[in-house]
């Protein structure tokens, strides 16, 4: 199957973008989106020549001054691979004319979030944003529309579902460092890996965070916890954390769910505001292991360490102990070791501003 090759442009004026609201071609996989303007190389033109006659075909203007901005690669399926030239325009002549394929609309940068965006476009907008040098953004998409997979210059990017305060995923996915600058809801899993001592108290791993981190850098935290890659579920993302970070190998059977905790932090890292709302599926891990048999993922945890319970609550406390652990969740872990406790309708908040 041949590839197709396609141009889009976002022309800007008085800071804003000029969008296009699909509402009038039929059968159109962009029905009721807002994209910018371009469509498909005709004959043998080159990327500035179909970017300057579909400008014209749709808008009535004639560039003046525009920049090559990156490559896109899209792929969906059901549909043939095609490979985008994005384009930024900020010089135009002539008047604006009503265009058959819906409604033009200069819109304010600050609301184009507000508009029905494809997921993966909300990147472009990002990516141009920051005027990011010349890019190569590669993004795969469900036959239903939703984005699964998606890399810039090569690398891949961590995808997540936004979800609800129950953590049922909304059909929305937004990628990890998006999610973190504007507080989106999303998911998470906690495993406390806990050990009772002969004299009945309880040691609780902890392991600390590398120093190259993005958030809470050098500072200790649970036992293994991570984000849910969008389409996992809580379980199955639960094991491939203790896997990754600890190198242990553990089956279903062997997490114990005790509730869920809803958590909203917002702090600066690196000179960057993070902000973290995540609902998370709190595990225990119970059976008996020794750090020296753990392989730690070096570029995640720098170690990993077992500390009495209640020494490390009240280094808490009393903030002698770096952590970025949250006080009603390690209350919970306690709790949960209670003869009569039952993990049904168990929900935890903690709200840190």
């Amino acid at each position: 199957m041949k590839s197709q090759l396609t141009t889009l442009c976002y022309i800007e004026k008085d800071d804003q973008y000029l969008m296009l609201h699909r509402v009038s071609k039929k059968n159109d996989i962009n029905k009721d989106k807002w994209i910018g303007i371009g469509g498909h190389f005709e004959g043998d033109e080159s990327p500035e020549e179909c970017l300057l006659r579909e400008v014209k075909e749709e808008t009535g203007l004639t560039l003046t001054s525009y920049r090559f901005r990156g490559i896109v690669t899209f792929c969906s399926e059901g549909y043939q691979t095609e490979y985008m030239c994005l384009y930024t325009a900020d010089g135009f002549s002539g008047s604006l004319k009503d265009c058959d394929e819906g409604k033009l609309e200069w819109v304010d940068k600050d609301k184009i979030y507000d508009l029905n965006l494809w997921d993966g476009d909300v990147m472009f907008f990002d990516l141009l944003e920051k005027e990011t040098a010349f890019f190569s953004l590669k993004l795969c998409y469900y036959a239903d529309g939703f984005w699964y997979r998606a890399a810039l210059d090569g690398k891949e990017l961590e995808l997540l579902d936004l979800c609800d305060r129950n953590g049922v995923p909304t059909g929305h996915v937004k990628e990890r460092t998006m999610v973190h600058r504007d507080g989106d809801c999303h998911r998470t899993v906690h495993v406390w890996i806990i050990r009772e001592k002969s004299d009945g108290r309880i040691d609780v791993l902890l392991q600390k965070r590398s120093r190259n981190k993005d958030a809470y850098p050098g500072c200790y935290d649970i036992s293994s916890a991570g984000h849910i890659p969008a389409g996992e579920d809580y379980e199955t993302a639960a094991l491939r954390e203790l896997h990754e970070e600890l190198g242990l190998e553990a089956a279903k059977e062997d997490l114990r769910f005790i509730g869920i905790h809803e958590g909203y932090i917002e702090d600066i890292f690196w000179g960057k505001t993070f902000k973290d709302y995540e609902i998370s599926a709190v595990y225990l891990y119970e059976k008996q292991i020794e750090v020296s048999s753990l392989a730690l993922q070096k570029s995640e945890v720098e170690e990993a360490v077992f500390m009495d319970y209640e020494k490390v609550l009240e280094g808490m406390q009393d903030g002698s102990l770096s952590n970025c652990i949250y006080p009603e969740e390690f209350l919970l872990v306690k709790k949960a070791l209670e003869p009569d406790f039952s993990s049904e309708g168990v929900r935890v908040t903690d709200n840190i501003l």
